[in-house]
């Protein structure tokens, strides 16, 4: 009842210095004056306030300041304790101890040790999530407390290390020494066994994210830095030369990089052979290429190797009456007076030629004639769309009148 008591007495008189207490822990040190110098002895004599040095001003207990960083999620707060060897160690002791009481069957005594290690646990927990929730609201404001980018940086390497230590530390845990300490005792197992390694399970998980999170955070803090020095350095050499002009760019033919950063509006057209819709269109496509001849691929072959660089010989086309046939009919046009179907002179004609070749050939010859010739004919195709592609036109057949 007395520890009771003052403990009450202890916290009523933190409430009494209230004012006092935040602002040592705002500023780092008490201002003492005669007004608060009465408060100020009794916070010195419980240990609240301390001073290192004789000659050194008084500042707030580390487990206080430690206590009021947590309660007010002070980010400047961000040194995480790593010294779980200790803790370790004395939880082994205390374990120790309570297995000895139980089998001297004084219990009273092993409730003691079972309280005290309970204690030590959830400090230990709750050290190690504090610890974890520090690095993750120093990532999230992205280290916000410090001004420049270069405090930035080294903070973040500063986090990094803060990670690897807690890792390491981490790898102190032997969960099959402890099982085998805790025995068949079943509050010691749940302690020491399930309780922490839940906790280191959720701990490491979570720093490995942390660590990821700072090496991409640190990427972009040196990304900024470049591209800040890169804006100073410019602004430094146009303060040397003021008469510097950037030339315009659009007046180059290789444009820099450094304006040349939109894409293409149209990207390269190309089939796309993984969508099965169209299967069918390709494969008819395809269908329709011309296979190579392997006769006329070996001739073509064997003519080059016996091909020699000479005198070219004068040559002539060889005419098949093709054109002489289309002549004819715009002669027939011209003699009837009428319109005329290209593709039906060709059938009452009973003339060789495939109707495709005709038909280009009526109207190339149509396309050659002098300007003064061409106004006296008329000339219209006669067209079909095709049943699987729109836009898509045949000419089936040609008429040809005299204007």
């Amino acid at each position: 009842m007395s520890l009771h008591k003052t403990g009450k007495a202890f916290l009523n008189q933190l409430a009494r210095n209230a004012d006092l207490l935040m602002e040592t822990y705002l500023s780092g040190t008490v201002a003492e004056t005669e007004e608060n110098a009465k408060a100020v002895a009794k916070l010195t004599a419980a240990g609240v306030l301390r001073r290192s040095e004789s000659d050194e001003p008084l500042r707030l207990s580390p487990s206080l300041r430690s206590l009021l960083e947590e309660a007010l999620k002070d980010e400047k707060g961000r040194q995480v304790d790593t010294n779980i060897g200790s803790a370790l160690a004395t939880l082994k002791t205390l374990a120790r101890h309570y297995k000895e009481a139980v089998h001297l069957h004084d219990y009273p005594a092993a409730d003691a040790y079972l309280a005290e290690l309970s204690e030590l646990v959830f400090n230990l927990k709750e050290s190690l999530r504090h610890a974890t929730r520090s690095l993750w609201s120093r990532i999230n404001n992205e280290f916000g407390y410090v001004g420049t980018m270069d405090a930035k940086i080294r903070e973040n390497q500063l986090a990094q290390d803060q990670v690897s230590e807690l890792l390491g530390s981490l790898d102190l845990f032997r969960f099959d020494e402890l099982a085998e300490l805790a025995g068949d005792a079943r509050e010691l197992r749940r302690l020491l066994v399930v309780g922490l390694q839940h906790t280191m399970v959720e701990c490491s998980g979570e720093l490995a994210v942390v660590q990821s999170r700072l090496l991409a955070l640190l990427g972009r803090f040196r990304e900024i830095q470049g591209r800040t020095r890169l804006l100073k350095g410019f602004l430094l050499h146009c303060g040397q030369h003021p008469d510097y002009r950037p030339a315009v760019h659009v007046d180059r033919v290789n444009v820099p990089g450094l304006f040349n950063q939109t894409e293409g509006c149209l990207k390269p057209a190309a089939v796309d052979v993984n969508d099965g819709d169209e299967e069918q269109t390709l494969i008819e496509l395809v269908a329709t290429l011309r296979p190579r001849n392997p006769d006329d691929q070996a001739s073509n072959q064997a003519q080059a190797e016996a091909f020699a660089l000479g005198q070219a010989e004068a040559y002539q086309l060889a005419d098949e009456g093709l054109k002489q046939d289309v002549d004819r009919f715009f002669v027939t046009v011209i003699d009837e007076a009428a319109s005329l179907s290209a593709l039906e002179f060709l059938q009452q004609q009973e003339l060789p030629w495939p109707p495709e070749a005709w038909l280009y050939q009526v109207i190339g010859n149509f396309d050659s004639l002098p300007l003064e010739q061409r106004e006296f004919f008329g000339l219209s195709p006669k067209l079909r769309d095709d049943a699987t592609f729109s836009g898509v036109k045949y000419i089936e057949d040609v008429h040809l009148w005299l204007e």
